[in-house]
């Protein structure tokens, strides 16, 4: 009996500390040791696509003999679909699969569009035959290439909707949610580290794979992104085991559609001084407010059973999530005036100058074309740097505010050097198309210096003020209306330029943004950006006057 009983004892404690040990385990999944996985991921996958974007329009044009005007409206749509998919990604893993499997699809989605990108490079059969070949003609791509090659963008554009919007969350998850970690000082300094892979892996991507399709051709150079895509995947993947799986819960977007939605249900009801309205359950209640009170019929109770309407919020939505909305709403002026400045940004004809001028910087060494990117990197980065650790602290006397300039005057301080920008280029492709002499592309530097210091200004600028007039509840969709900009300006990019191509090539006139920009007139067209951003920046002063309006407005009520 005795036996039995030690036995018994015996078989319980190693019940009780293998499910200590199984309980232990699960407490401390997550932490420093998942941070490589996450950040390789993304870092790598930036790598891959930023690598391709610059050299792309001249695949587009040498390979698939398309028009300068078609290959950069293809290529800003593809900006636009991948920065308006980032929305979709953000959202279906808030409020559907979780973080996890949303990267690991965008993971899978990104790799299968770049090795089908790759394939384009290898198979004839993917390409219209090239005109340089004897006995062939120059034929345009058949409707069967057109479409393999856009599922590559597609594909790859998928992959990056679910990869950047998720990313960075979910390392964050990874140190929230560990019970012994300092969580607060970790996840600043995870967010230092993210965003210096970014920046270094950027860096890499416009000047090292550049350099690559370049000299090696385009079978390596998309073999190489498709390579770095794989790894990208794999280690992802080998982190499974470590990560701590956040289970989705319903998205804030969710709470900001229903309001629209109960709102227009409840349109026709009229507002009573004695109504009642619909809070959450949250300790910090939030007051209901009378500017953009139609809005205010969306948490109006006409029921007295409050407890079943709280559990249908396409009945009736809370006040603090019409609250959310209408703040929202304030800020989109604003926020419209930050399209323009990207779609100024984005242009990628300055890569055509480029190939056009002198890019030896010794007998031996030229810089690849598209690589002249990397000036605008390097001014937004020094300048952050220059800005944080030693304006900011002298600003700080005057003007009182921790972060130095208000966030309205850097977005305003950027769209006023967009209007430089674009007056030293159209000043520099004058003095290009004049010139005689083989001309320095060092020439085009100043004005990607002058466009990276203007989206240092207003980007970052636009962020700030998003974070300072949303609720803390609210930031994640900052971020999402940053993206959602970042993806009309493509769509704005690609119409500006199908309008301009289509006026001024009428008659027997050359466009201003013809295939040879030496026929064409890109002076021209930075003349006419010019104008539009400063029509934008007026534009922009008469929303800052508009917004201090609505906000004392909002005060009073």
């Amino acid at each position: 009996m005795e036996g039995d009983s030690n036995e018994e004892k015996s078989n319980i404690d190693t019940e009780l500390q293998t499910e200590l040990l199984v309980h232990n385990h699960h407490d401390h999944k997550g932490g420093m040791i998942t941070m490589p996985f996450i950040i390789v991921n993304e870092a790598f996958e930036r790598v891959a696509s930023y690598g391709l974007m610059p050299n792309m329009i001249f695949y587009l044009m040498e390979v698939y003999q398309m028009e300068l005007v078609t290959g950069t409206s293809i290529l800003s749509i593809w900006s636009a679909l991948s920065n308006g998919l980032s929305i979709l990604g953000a959202f279906i893993s808030d409020s559907y699969f979780g973080r996890f499997p949303v990267i690991a699809i965008g993971s899978l989605s990104t790799l299968i569009g770049m090795t089908f990108l790759w394939l384009t490079s290898v198979f004839p059969q993917l390409t219209p035959s090239s005109c340089h070949e004897p006995d062939s003609g120059c034929n345009s791509p058949t409707p069967i290439q057109l479409t393999f090659l856009f599922s590559c963008f597609v594909l790859m554009s998928v992959g990056s909707g679910c990869i950047r919007p998720c990313s960075m969350a979910f390392g964050a998850d990874q140190l929230k949610h560990h019970p012994t970690l300092n969580n607060q000082r970790l996840i600043d300094s995870y967010f230092n580290w993210y965003y210096a892979s970014v920046a270094i892996s950027t860096i890499v991507a416009i000047t090292a794979m550049v350099y690559i399709q370049e000299q090696l051709g385009w079978q390596v150079g998309f073999a190489v992104a498709a390579l770095i895509m794989l790894c990208s995947s794999l280690m992802f993947l080998l982190g499974t085991s470590l990560y701590v799986k956040v289970k989705a819960s319903e998205s804030l977007f969710s709470g900001l559609i229903q309001v629209l939605v109960v709102a227009f249900k409840n349109r026709r009801i009229c507002l009573l001084p004695d109504d009642c309205y619909n809070h959450s359950k949250q300790m910090h209640q939030v007051e209901l407010t009378n500017s953009l009170r139609f809005l205010n019929k969306a948490c109006v109770v006409k029921d007295l059973n409050l407890d079943s309407l709280r559990l249908d919020p396409w009945s009736v939505s809370t006040v603090e999530n019409v609250e959310s909305l209408k703040s929202v709403i304030r800020i989109l002026p604003l926020w419209s005036t930050g399209i323009l400045i990207f779609t100024t940004i984005s242009q990628g004809f300055p890569t055509l100058q480029a190939q056009k001028m002198n890019r030896y910087v010794t007998p031996w060494f030229e810089i690849p074309a598209a690589s002249f990117t990397l000036f605008m990197v390097l001014t937004l980065t020094i300048w952050i740097m220059f800005y944080d650790c030693i304006l900011v602290p002298f600003l700080v006397k005057y003007t009182h505010r921790p972060c130095g300039f208000h966030p309205k005057t850097r977005m305003g301080i950027g769209l006023v050097i967009s209007v430089v920008a674009m007056i030293v280029s159209a000043i520099v492709e004058t003095i290009r198309r004049d010139s005689t002499t083989d001309m320095s592309a060092i020439w085009l530097v100043p004005q990607y210096a002058l466009l990276g210091l203007a989206e240092a200004f207003n980007a970052i600028g636009q962020l700030e003020f998003y974070y300072s007039e949303l609720p803390k509840s609210m930031s994640s969709i900052a971020i999402a209306m940053f993206s959602v900009s970042n993806a009309i300006s493509g769509l704005v990019g690609s119409l500006l330029i199908n309008v301009v191509d289509a006026y001024t090539a009428r008659g027997d006139n050359a466009s201003w943004l013809s295939s040879d920009i030496n026929e064409g007139h890109l002076d021209y067209y930075y003349w006419l950006l010019c104008i539009l951003n400063l029509l934008n920046l007026f534009y922009y002063l008469i929303c800052c006057r508009v917004h201090r309006s609505s906000l004392t407005e909002s005060r009073l009520s």
